[in-house]
């Protein structure tokens, strides 16, 4: 007798990552886990049978960039900004976490800190999340076996301009800003260190060494310092394209290819090149591989320097490091995207309310604080801008959900098939609608595309069974999870 089933999501075209065309089919699941994926299932006993109406059923979205508590207090963004990842089809957040000023605003070990991530985190969140850790001293690379072992955390961040650059620009005092001993020093042999910490943990846990990889913000603090004085001294160039020329591309090109080498040096193969935003830094990438093609890079774009530029972004809002680019960075990106170079697409939310945002002037692009919210538009903006370009939609399921879900051990996350978690994002194509800040669930009061035109929304959001949107509305209570990976193992 076959078992009766929890939920019935009938009449969608499931997309599947293997393949480039959706297929009709209707999809069972009991106890969170996807049972049956075929046409015609039979509602006869199901719990709850849910019309999809024709509607794209992509998997889950595994977010793998964001920084929930960067600029508010992680609870509040736990709930918050969980919202918008149901908002926008993401049930899987994947958050970078560290030490220093932001976040918990503490300095110490992770032995110490990152129980207290997990306790504030706890029981707040809509959509399932994860963290990666980033080693900001000697003690941290000490305790990556014990991160991997004990808290399943199996991903890795190394900040590459913070030891002689600020988060927002310009800074003098590192140490304090990163709350490290003194006497140490945040560099270029610190990230050696850690590159062999964490090679060292994978040859600890041969069972996941694929999953167990480092990413890297790649852009070089000394170019950064030096062209930021030379703009404001020229003083020719305003905001966001004096930004941009500020931390110009060859910064970004320079940087990959110091942590490639470092990567071949140490012999560690799993190296994530995170937020590539420009021709140059995708130049950098990509001669990287050819250069050593025994490391498995894996290279990110994320959706707002897919989507805007320095002329279409919405104001200062869209400051972010690395910079939102000049429109022929943004076409590049494109053409490496549908060439296959680019193997995730993710948002860097990094909610920064209006009133912690802006500096004073607030027209001065220098003084406003780095990074923006946007995963409630990662979905919807792929699927827009994506198929008006011939992006296949089977291509959008892999950089969305498969690839990252595969790289960061989240073994049930990522695909519509049996034995994996009920995850499903219901997309109409065929709806016209325009971004408005006012329409999001985030507590950020602005977005940088304001205004944009979209093609795609996401109408309803399940995670492991549980409807968390409904008819574009957040529903129920907060039913996500910490991921511990590798998930299902």
């Amino acid at each position: 007798m076959t078992e009766p089933l929890d939920l019935l999501v009938t009449n969608v075209r499931v997309v599947h990552h293997d393949r480039p065309e959706p297929e009709r089919a209707d999809i069972g699941v009991v106890d969170g886990k996807i049972v049956r994926v075929a046409p015609g299932i039979d509602p006869a006993g199901a719990r709850s049978v849910v019309d999809g109406g024709g509607k794209l059923a992509f998997p889950g979205v595994v977010d793998a960039h964001q920084h929930w508590g960067i600029y508010n207090p992680l609870p509040v963004d736990a709930a918050t900004e969980s919202r918008a990842c149901a908002q926008g089809g993401v049930t899987s957040a994947l958050n970078y976490m560290r030490t220093g000023q932001y976040y918990l605003n503490k300095g110490g070990t992770y032995a110490d800190v990152f129980p207290e991530v997990l306790s504030l985190s706890e029981g707040k969140a809509y959509v399932d999340y994860a963290y990666h850790l980033a080693p900001m001293m000697r003690e941290h690379i000490d305790e990556i076996p014990a991160l991997v072992r004990d808290h399943g955390v199996t991903s890795f961040k190394v900040f590459m301009f913070y030891g002689s650059h600020g988060l927002h620009g310009r800074s003098a005092d590192q140490n304090s800003f990163l709350m490290i001993p003194e006497g140490e020093r945040y560099d270029y042999a610190h990230f050696e260190f850690v590159m062999r910490g964490i090679q060292a943990a994978r040859e600890q846990f041969p069972e996941l060494a694929d999953e167990i990889s480092l990413s890297l913000h790649c852009e070089t603090a000394e170019i950064m310092t030096a062209y930021t004085r030379l703009v404001e001294e020229e003083g020719t160039l305003t905001g966001l394209a004096a930004y941009s020329a500020s931390r110009p591309q060859h910064s970004e090109g320079l940087a990959v290819s110091i942590a490639s080498y470092l990567a071949h040096e140490t012999g560690l193969p799993t190296i994530n090149l995170l937020h590539l935003s420009s021709a140059k830094a995708m130049d950098a990438a990509l001669r990287m591989a050819t250069a050593f093609p025994h490391i498995r890079f894996r290279r990110e774009v994320t959706i707002g320097h897919l989507l805007a530029d320095i002329d279409t972004a919405s104001g200062l809002g869209a400051k972010v490091n690395p910079p939102i680019r000049p429109r022929e960075d943004v076409e590049a990106l494109w053409g490496h995207l549908l060439a296959g170079d680019v193997d995730w697409v993710v948002s860097d939310h990094a909610c920064c309310r209006d009133e912690q945002k802006f500096g004073d002037p607030r027209d001065n692009v220098f003084l406003a604080k780095s990074g923006f919210g946007g995963t409630e538009y990662l979905l919807p903006g792929l699927v827009s801008e994506g198929t008006k370009r011939g992006l296949p939609l089977g291509e959008i399921a892999r950089l969305i959900s498969w690839n990252p879900a595969t790289r960061f051990g989240l073994r049930t996350k990522g695909a519509l098939g049996v034995g994996f978690d009920a995850d499903i994002a219901l997309v109409d194509p065929g709806v016209d609608w325009t971004v408005r800040a006012a329409d999001s669930e985030s507590t950020q009061e602005y977005t940088p595309f304001e205004g944009f035109a979209m093609t795609a929304a996401v109408t309803d959001t399940f995670l492991r069974g549980h409807r968390v949107l409904e008819s574009g509305k957040v529903v129920g209570e907060p039913v996500g999870r910490y991921l511990k990976r590798p998930t299902g193992a």
